[in-house]
């Protein structure tokens, strides 16, 4: 993978997708949609989805493992959390958004990290075509194979776009899953611990 990118870096956009191409392609979705691009209120439109588009998938040219490189030797070896992570995410199956919150704990094993980079792994792995079950569990595998934690638990909460405002149009439907690893997985009091702290 290559490295992590600013998005508003100049130029950035351009090196990870041929933006001329991505752009013609949205215009010609659009026009044959019967909407007109020569419209003042369009004229744009297909740049600005083409730029949008390269800016939700950023993840894909991403290492989420980097961040979580970053790791400080401590004596505590007892549940870190960081809840209520907010995020945005695509659908792969619509390209349409899902967006929630995440909920992350670990038993660190003499290692720790910084609560930001957890943030930040979580927000790597969600700017990608996604489905919510898969990013739960690339999350939790992250952590545990990166940081080498005894436990890991990961619980995500989310509203998906592509049922509530297509297909079954349910709105303030959520989905929630979960992946525990280690301790989290194997013991029932360490688990529950978990899901009592994240208010679940």
């Amino acid at each position: 993978m290559t490295a992590p990118r600013e998005a508003s870096a100049p130029g950035a956009i351009a090196a990870v997708a041929n933006r001329d191409a991505v752009i013609a392609t949205v215009r010609t979705l659009i026009e044959q949609l019967g909407l007109d691009t020569a419209s003042d209120g369009m004229a744009e439109t297909p740049r600005r989805i083409a730029d949008m588009y390269i800016e939700l998938f950023e993840g894909l040219h991403q290492d989420p493992a980097e961040q979580l490189r970053v790791q400080f030797a401590e004596g505590h070896d007892e549940m870190v959390i960081l809840k209520d992570i907010p995020f945005y995410s695509m659908c792969e199956h619509h390209l349409l958004p899902f967006h929630g919150t995440a909920h992350v704990g670990y038993l660190p094993d003499g290692r720790i990290v910084g609560l930001s980079k957890i943030a930040r792994a979580v927000e790597i792995f969600a700017r990608r075509p996604q489905v919510q079950e898969r990013l739960t569990s690339q999350i939790a595998d992250s952590i545990e194979e990166v940081l080498g934690a005894k436990g890991v638990g990961v619980v995500i909460e989310a509203e998906h776009l592509c049922m509530t405002a297509r297909g079954v149009r349910k709105p303030g439907s959520a989905m929630v899953t979960s992946a525990m690893r280690g301790r989290f997985r194997e013991a029932e009091n360490t688990r529950q611990e978990f899901l009592r702290l994240i208010g679940r």
